[in-house]
């Protein structure tokens, strides 16, 4: 059952308990307006925050509803490149950045549970190193006649934790001053009056995550409902920004087809297809490692144990089933928003 502030977050950390910080970070300016956010929290000091994140024997799940913060230091890799499972939109320099270990929502398909021992937040502080690596990539992007492209929301919801962490912000003024970087920012929530007081810029492109109501609502904990986030995307639109909408992951629940012909057709009644900028479609799927983990925790939810086909080091659907969900969504997007705004990964 969804518990929704007015930024489409769970009130389970609209008031964390303790916050847990690198002795390094402590004179940051975030970690001053978050300690002051959270005035009551009790602060414990700590050398390293994997003493914390990375300790054996965690149980992500129970993490869950207590979560901590912890605000680090980040010592190096300030950019990655994207992975195989993410559309890179025929862009040859696809990065993204990790701003934050961890997010405030908790899917039952989300890969972070498999990837991550813990359930805590990890918030790094030092955002001028961030900025500083990335003009560096920039500089050196392989193809100059395309833009450096970044996803900066990409293993949490950034968006989501704006007012906590006002890291959007940052990076929007920070894109307005490179001519050839692109970011994308995406999200389940309904929290972009955050960032509406911004100027809209071409440079950021805001891309919300679009399920079935009764998906979400099962699947989704703690995300905005669908018609939060079709009025959240109907706003930015409306105010001039470029917005991406992504039906990923589609799910082989009961009914799919069904349920996700009339998300299309829900969206399109409450949102202009033409004021779109483009369309993301993908089938579930992980990486074999993170699945394997997420096997092992998530005996509660039933994503996790239909017909699934590894591919090199991928887990998604059987190849015949994949493609019959790639095309009916292909074929159901492309009557309203055309087959060149369509991004599928397949």
């Amino acid at each position: 059952m969804r518990n929704l502030s007015d930024f489409g977050a769970s009130s389970r950390w609209s008031n964390f308990s303790h916050l847990y910080i690198e002795r390094g970070a402590m004179e940051f300016p975030l970690t001053r307006r978050i300690r002051e956010r959270f005035a009551k929290a009790r602060v414990v000091e700590i050398d390293d925050y994997k003493t914390v994140f990375a300790r054996p024997r965690q149980r992500f799940q129970a993490q869950k509803e207590s979560m901590k913060l912890i605000l680090a230091v980040k010592k190096d890799r300030f950019l990655y490149d994207g992975s195989g499972n993410s559309q890179n939109f025929s862009l040859d320099d696809f990065h993204y950045n990790t701003l934050m270990f961890n997010c405030v929502y908790n899917c039952d398909y989300c890969y972070l549970q498999g990837m991550y021992p813990s359930a805590n937040i990890v918030v790094f502080v030092n955002l001028e190193d961030y900025f500083t690596a990335t003009r560096e990539g920039i500089r050196d992007r392989s193809n100059p006649a395309q833009p450096f492209y970044l996803c900066i929301s990409y293993d949490t919801d950034l968006l989501a934790f704006e007012s906590v962490v006002p890291y959007c912000r940052a990076w929007i003024e920070f894109a307005r001053e490179e001519p050839d970087l692109l970011i994308e920012i995406r999200t389940k929530s309904a929290a972009y009056r955050a960032i509406r007081d911004l100027p809209p810029t071409d440079r950021v492109i805001l891309a919300w995550t679009l399920s079935p109501e009764p998906v979400a609502a099962r699947y989704e904990h703690g995300t905005a409902s669908l018609r939060r986030r079709l009025e959240a995307v109907r706003s930015a639109i409306d105010d001039g920004w470029p917005v991406r909408l992504c039906f990923d992951p589609v799910l082989a629940v009961p009914s799919w087809a069904s349920l996700y012909g009339d998300l299309v057709e829900e969206v399109v009644q409450r949102i202009d297809p033409a004021a779109v900028r483009d369309v993301t479609v993908g089938a579930f799927r992980l990486s074999k490692h993170h699945y394997q983990r997420m096997r092992r925790q998530r005996r509660d939810t039933p994503l996790l144990y239909g017909e699934f086909a590894q591919e090199n080091t991928t887990v998604t659907y059987p190849v015949e089933r994949r493609e019959e969900m790639t095309a009916f969504m292909r074929k159901r997007l492309g009557d309203h928003f055309g087959e060149e705004r369509i991004f599928a990964w397949t």
